[in-house]
């Protein structure tokens, strides 16, 4: 007696009537995948007869993968421009902040030219105070706000971009008004200082965002720390 046991369907090949048949119980697949048109070969022409011509779709598909591509090249060529300019801000900073010939001056490049070099609309420096005399930093451009408030400002992070915001009195006095984004970051001039503050704001409600890069300000903050100990002649 002859082994009669059904045919292997899993090995057996798929005919073109079973594709079609497919498609046919599947009106929606090119639809739910369309990837699958990077391996057909679609009519060029129409010929008259009930053949679906590819080409449009496969042309305005091109267009759509183009302009896709363009608008990505933009947005990479814009955010490597942005990145750049940031930085060469940043550059310019740091050497002004480098040719203060006194510590007045110093803190003057830091709560007035910075705001042109950086183009915000408001610079300041906060440092905390427990009520009484704030040790090696009395200076005019100097905030003083309560002791603790830049930890409730910032919790546990170095700094904090924050945009579509209203300006805090706290921090900008007059000037909150302006501010609607800002950028706010630490800065830890040595143990025997209190904690300070710098704060950039700007009427541009989105120029300062949450998920920015913080390296080129927080380079900035580590260069201010650091002339700070140099004209108050204290250890780190």
């Amino acid at each position: 007696m002859k082994d009669t046991a059904p045919k292997d369907m899993s090995t057996a090949p798929l005919s073109p009537d079973d594709i079609l048949r497919y498609l046919q119980e599947h009106p929606d697949f090119l639809q739910k995948n369309p990837e699958a048109c990077d391996f057909l070969t679609p009519p060029k022409t129409h010929n008259g007869k009930k053949i679906s011509d590819f080409q449009s779709y496969m042309i305005e598909r091109l267009k759509s993968d183009k302009h896709e591509a363009l608008e990505t090249t933009k947005d990479v060529v814009t955010t490597v421009r942005n990145n750049m300019n940031n930085q060469a801000r940043v550059h310019r900073a740091i050497l002004r902040l480098l040719e203060a010939n006194s510590f007045e001056n110093f803190v003057h490049v830091i709560t007035i030219d910075l705001i042109s070099i950086l183009d915000v609309d408001i610079t300041v420096l906060l440092v905390e105070s427990d009520g009484k005399d704030i040790p090696h930093i009395q200076a005019n451009g100097v905030r003083v706000i309560p002791q603790g408030t830049i930890d409730h400002w910032l919790g546990k992070k170095t700094s904090l971009l924050e945009a579509d915001i209203q300006g805090v009195e706290a921090l900008y006095g007059g000037g909150a008004t302006l501010v609607r984004s800002q950028a706010l970051v630490r800065v830890d001039i040595s143990m025997d200082t209190p904690p300070a503050l710098l704060a950039f704001g700007s009427r541009d409600s989105q120029l300062f965002q949450e998920g920015q890069s913080t390296e080129q300000i927080a380079f900035l903050a580590r260069v201010v720390e650091r002339l700070f100990r140099l004209w108050l002649n204290i250890p780190a």
